[in-house]
């Protein structure tokens, strides 16, 4: 019934990294080998590692592989050259806060390591391991504590997702959907609402791919048929991830969460937003200040080979929109469930 064939998106196999090529998902199941820090930019940026707690993992991984081709026995030139390659994966995805903290991490380890550059670099390995395994610690940590925050009436909820917050999108299990597999564990699950998520379809590619391997029922929705579907009283909650959290509480997330949140916010549904404490930027005071990544318009109109729209459109693609504060009924983190202007509690939890 439950987590049969755990889904690992980025695992650390002898020398290299492998990645569940999400860009062939839900078609084809297949691995992309990384063994170059180059490679891990390109997969980041490319979206084959998508969702901000694994690009962090990815991100921490790529930082050690960058060291591993540095060839020098000079502290200092090594540590300039790390600081390149921190650089190089930095510029991959501006709006997921993970990907810097992890980085950051790496770069704190690397400069506070004492010893060889070779004992330097198997510590950054060990790094980037415990970063992957913590992940995977506090995504199970979320999901239970979710599970806790979900309306107690009635017994079986249906729940609401956007995007994919799932096992692809983490090390494993999932943040928002470590919620939904932790209502479904205990049996507090009737099913899943899947946003399809345009333009890039993460919640028709990957959370109903993930829901299918475990036998989770869902059903897959038009991004535009959530009010219609809450109006009808057939979401009891709304359970999404984040890719930065202001200090104020207010949320990055995939595009079309802003416009769920002010839907659920209209039809008295419950709005959560599952993330760890590593996506809370502090420095940010608010959503305003969440640089906003803007991609490539085919997203837009293409699919495929097929061109969807006329020669002479203009196109208009940001990543990302911010959901305000007062839309979110709680946060949803690994140290527990508390409301969006409580957060500057958990600083330095999260600064440790």
């Amino acid at each position: 019934m439950f987590q049969k064939n755990p889904v690992y998106p980025v695992i650390w196999h002898k020398d290299s990294v492998s990645l569940i090529d999400q860009t062939r998902l839900p078609y084809e199941y297949s691995y992309v080998e990384i063994h170059r820090s180059e490679d891990m930019a390109q997969a980041i940026k490319t979206m084959i590692v998508r969702g901000a707690p694994a690009i962090g993992v990815a991100a921490a991984y790529g930082m050690y592989l960058g060291a591993r081709e540095i060839k020098t026995g000079d502290r200092h030139e090594f540590l300039n050259r790390l600081e390149q390659v921190a650089q190089m994966l930095r510029e991959t995805r501006p709006t997921a806060v993970n990907l810097f903290w992890a980085i950051s991490r790496m770069l704190k380890t690397a400069y506070e390591s004492i010893g060889t550059i070779d004992e330097i670099k198997n510590t950054l390995l060990e790094t980037a391991q415990a970063i992957n395994a913590e992940d995977l610690q506090t995504c199970h940590k979320i999901g239970d504590n979710g599970l806790k925050a979900l309306p107690e009436t009635p017994e079986k909820l249906t729940l609401l997702t956007h995007c994919n917050a799932g096992a692809l999108a983490t090390a494993g299990y999932g943040t928002a959907l470590g919620i939904v597999r932790s209502a479904w564990r205990e049996g507090r699950l009737e099913k899943l609402f899947a946003d399809e998520t345009r333009p890039r379809f993460q919640g028709a590619k990957l959370t109903t791919w993930e829901c299918v391997q475990e036998g989770i029922p869902v059903t897959l929705i038009t991004d535009s048929m959530a009010a219609h579907c809450m109006k009808q009283n057939l979401i009891h909650a709304v359970v999404v991830g984040a890719d930065r959290i202001a200090a104020n509480g207010d949320a990055a997330n995939k595009i079309g969460t802003y416009s769920l949140a002010l839907i659920a916010k209209a039809h008295n549904v419950p709005f959560f937003v599952a993330a760890p404490l590593s996506t809370v930027d502090f420095s940010v005071a608010n959503g305003n200040e969440i640089p906003i990544e803007e991609r490539n318009p085919a997203e837009i109109y293409q699919i495929g080979e097929t061109i969807l729209a006329p020669q002479g459109v203009d196109y208009y693609n940001p990543a990302f929109d911010v959901t305000p504060a007062e839309l979110i009924a709680a946060i949803i983190t690994e140290e527990g469930v508390f409301a969006p202007a409580d957060l500057k509690k958990y600083q330095n939890k999260q600064m440790a």
